[in-house]
């Protein structure tokens, strides 16, 4: 079987998902891999066959996405002239990551396509959403990648379709410690809000992973202002009190799964964030709407009061892609009436 595994490279979670997934596929099948989007630090440690700069959001200063920005470097006649190019016609199937461009060249071709995706887990009605759903928000999400089926990925089995999160055997690997640092990523806060609000709690020392900072000396005698690096972070995060970052997928299920204590802010305007956000608060897990020094109250009390909550998510990586592959019939048609 001829397989093209597509990735959507906004960001670092369909590329660490992607890093478990497709050394596995590659034992099972004939793998291609094809990538967009370019928000993502991390490196693929196998080769890529397509690339395509795709659509990306861009973030602003304020934990937002700054819409105009976005808007403003899409180029429509662009994405279809690379769904028009996009040789999907060569393969058997595709398996799809939130990926845009290979959707949509599959529905033009009729060539099957898998969803194997977190957002994929938001159709769902049993999946936490926030208390102000958005259902222009919810079409999009279901639309923007057409598939045939789904199997999706959530941080907890909300449903038949949905299985606990991909976790990497590195994390797996890990013996956590507690130290006395709180691990920060937070990418769509300017560093200077950073500093400005973490300095007001100055008790607490914190590793900031930044994807504008250069390494310098400190902003304030307890913040490391760190340039965002894979190694690093992961390195940070396994000895860690705890986990400040946004409300995306793959960051908070590590710490999940590595027992660590997690406050998340979701993106503003980024919906599948504030669902991630209702369903961690279900579990526990501190949030808050927005970061800026309103939020120091909420900060402080869950650093004195916070509890870890730990997840031991099993691997059934391997047996989840033999279902995708070869028993499609089992899984969620999305509704394309």
């Amino acid at each position: 079987m001829k397989v093209l595994y597509a990735i959507q490279g906004t960001g670092n979670g369909h590329i660490s998902r992607a890093c478990e997934i497709v050394p596995i596929l590659q034992k099972m099948a004939d793998i291609d891999v094809f990538i967009s989007g370019s928000n993502s630090n991390l490196k693929l440690p196998f080769p890529v066959k397509y690339e395509s700069r795709g659509l990306s959001f861009k973030y602003g200063k304020k934990g937002n996405i700054d819409v105009s920005g976005t808007l403003g470097e899409v180029r429509f006649s662009g994405l279809v002239k690379e769904i028009l190019a996009l040789p999907v016609q060569q393969y058997d199937l595709i398996i799809n990551d939130f990926e845009l461009i290979s959707a949509w060249a599959g529905w033009w071709r009729n060539v099957p396509c898998i969803s194997l995706s977190h957002q994929a887990a938001l159709w769902s009605k049993h999946v936490p959403k926030p208390e102000k759903k958005s259902v222009f928000s919810e079409y999009v999400l279901r639309k923007y990648a057409p598939c045939n089926y789904a199997a999706a990925f959530h941080f907890d089995n909300y449903d038949d379709y949905i299985y606990t999160p991909v976790i990497r055997k590195e994390i797996r690997n890990i013996i956590p410690t507690n130290g006395h640092h709180i691990t920060v990523y937070l990418p769509a806060v300017s560093d200077a809000l950073l500093v400005q609000v973490l300095s007001a709690l100055p008790k607490q020392k914190w590793e900031v992973f930044s994807t504008k900072a250069l390494r310098s000396s400190a902003p304030a005698a307890n913040i490391r202002l760190i340039p965002a690096n894979h190694k690093e972070f992961q390195q940070s995060l396994s000895s860690s009190a705890g986990l400040l970052c946004g409300a995306g997928f793959e960051s908070p299920a590590e710490a999940l799964f590595l027992g660590k204590k997690l406050f998340v802010v979701p993106i503003r305007g980024q919906y599948e964030q504030l669902c991630n956000a209702a369903a961690l608060s279900q579990m526990g897990v501190s949030t808050a709407q927005k970061f800026d020094l309103s939020t120091v109250s909420a900060l402080r009390g869950w650093l004195d009061e916070g509890r870890s909550i730990h997840m031991a998510y099993p691997d059934l990586t391997e047996g989840i892609l033999e279902q995708v592959l070869f028993c499609t019939d089992h899984y969620l048609a999305p509704q394309w009436t």
